[in-house]
């Protein structure tokens, strides 16, 4: 859910950063943007960029706003930098609202495609989104980040949880799904 709620204004190419509002545990944090990303996920919000004008121009171009930021911001809903990175590919009714709008892509949506990419790779074990929680955990010590850091960028309170991360991520005899890329 952390990264169907991204908002345009949350990815910061410049630091190399996503601001991650209201994650694990109600807290906001950032998450290291990878090297590697910046260029695909530059293109994505071209694309993104142009469904939210053609929306605007439909007149469904707002966005829902959480704890009553719509009524601090009342321009904000319908501005870019607030517009979700991975919106639905349907307008629908905010039941809040009434408004038709395009909200966030549905996380079962994104589990459907784990499971869809992890069978195409020919992976057997199984896996979900939860598990990619732990492959990232894993490469990050893997490059030598400190495990501290790797807390603080999963969110979470207690440096045991963080601990738990490396034997049973990604390695193919704990149990846990193969790294990605290592079949193909």
């Amino acid at each position: 859910m952390e990264s169907l709620r991204l908002r345009v204004k949350d990815l910061d190419f410049a630091h190399r950063a996503i601001f991650v509002r209201d994650g694990k545990g109600g807290k906001d944090s950032v998450v290291t943007l990878p090297e590697e990303l910046v260029i695909p996920l530059d293109g994505h919000l071209e694309n993104r960029r142009t469904l939210f004008e053609r929306d605007t121009r439909q007149g469904c171009g707002t966005v829902y706003l959480p704890h009553a930021l719509a009524r601090k911001y009342p321009n904000a809903p319908g501005e870019w930098g607030w517009q979700y990175v991975f919106p639905s590919s349907r307008l629908g009714i905010d039941p809040r609202s009434g408004e038709r709008r395009r909200h966030h892509l549905d996380e079962s949506a994104v589990q459907k495609s784990v499971k869809r990419a992890m069978r195409a790779a020919g992976v057997a074990k199984p896996a979900s989104c939860h598990t990619l929680r732990h492959c990232f955990a894993t490469h990050l010590l893997e490059r030598g980040m400190e495990i501290r850091t790797v807390k603080e960028q999963l969110g979470h309170k207690d440096l045991r949880t963080t601990r738990i991360y490396p034997p049973i991520s990604c390695s193919a005899g704990a149990g846990g799904a193969e790294p990605l890329g290592s079949r193909a």
